[in-house]
């Protein structure tokens, strides 16, 4: 006997209002209404104003800081658990905190592992994210997890620029594999930074594995924060005789004085996703939406079938 597909709707969290209208447009449903009451000290109460009773329930928002954002998610994954819902499923485009991925030195906390079981104990039985900052983070969750790909987003593009001799480079030893996994797909070159910090957001040191004269080169991340690592790679390739340097990266932090950076530096073009909203335009920023992505995922886990389609690589 076959399983009924129960009925889906989507919710918004308010940071990611945007992309959730366009996520639910490639859906093919209207956003589900949610009112958000909020108390004179800033406490708030996001309330569904419809029955979500037997759906399967997608609650849609990026976790970055500041923690209302995560807390905004965590309230609405409560709400619809205790409305009943049958699945809940948090789509997160960008899983914050994720740069605490494990103990780099004594006594400090592992962020990533607590918003994973903050996420399930509030009642998500399902999530649906993409480009973690380390693959491993999928572990920190009990329940299952669509680690989604930008490369189906940014790989299109790539190839349309029809760029010659093209380079794919890292801009860290820890980017690696993805610009490796990038190198194949575009059947490129492949150069590595090496870098040091003074503490985190500070460079102190950084060195080029590889050789990128006369290249047009792409430097693959899956994060841009302050853009100096970004920015201070692009300058070194440019100096060691790289004909454009460009820069693709799933989440656009850009906070401190990233747009200023971006600004000065030698990099031609920074190319993102919405995963996080922009409220600054940059003539070098060239955002493309992951909408269609997580709608089509959407869609086949409401639907019960594959998506391995989806996982170019």
């Amino acid at each position: 006997m076959s399983v009924p597909t129960p009925e889906s709707k989507i919710f918004a969290c308010k940071q990611s209002q945007h992309l959730a209208e366009a996520i639910a447009k490639a859906y093919g449903q209207p956003l589900g209404n949610v009112i958000t009451s909020t108390y004179s000290d800033g406490e708030f109460q996001p309330s569904f104003e419809e029955s979500v009773r037997g759906s399967r329930v997608f609650i849609i928002g990026s976790t970055h800081p500041n923690s209302d954002h995560l807390m905004e998610m965590l309230l609405m994954l409560d709400a619809a658990k205790r409305a009943s819902a049958r699945h809940i499923t948090a789509v997160l485009p960008y899983f914050g905190w994720a740069r605490q991925d494990r103990k780099d030195k004594p006594r400090v906390p592992i962020a990533a592992k607590l918003v994973a079981k903050m996420l399930e104990t509030a009642g998500a039985t399902r999530i649906i994210t993409m480009d973690l900052h380390a693959d491993q983070i999928q572990g920190f969750f009990e329940k299952p997890v669509d680690h989604l790909f930008a490369s189906t987003i940014f790989l299109p593009y790539l190839k349309s620029l029809n760029l010659d001799n093209l380079t794919i480079a890292s801009p860290d030893m820890g980017g690696s594999k993805r610009a490796y996994a990038y190198s194949k797909a575009l059947e490129s070159d492949v150069v590595i930074c090496y870098k040091q910090r003074e503490k985190a957001n500070v460079i102190s040191h950084m060195e080029l594995i590889g050789d990128v004269n006369g290249k047009n080169v792409v430097l693959v991340d899956d994060m841009v924060d302050t853009a100096g690592t970004l920015t201070k790679a692009a300058d070194l390739m440019m100096e060691r005789g790289a004909l454009s340097v460009r820069a693709i990266c799933t989440h656009p932090i850009l906070s401190g004085n990233a747009f200023e950076k971006l600004e000065n530096s030698k990099l031609e073009e920074l190319i993102v996703t919405d995963s996080i909203p922009q409220t600054t335009s940059h003539p070098k920023l060239r955002v493309l939406t992951c909408a269609n992505l997580f709608a089509d995922v959407m869609l086949r886990v409401n639907e019960n079938r594959s998506i391995s389609s989806k996982f170019l690589m």
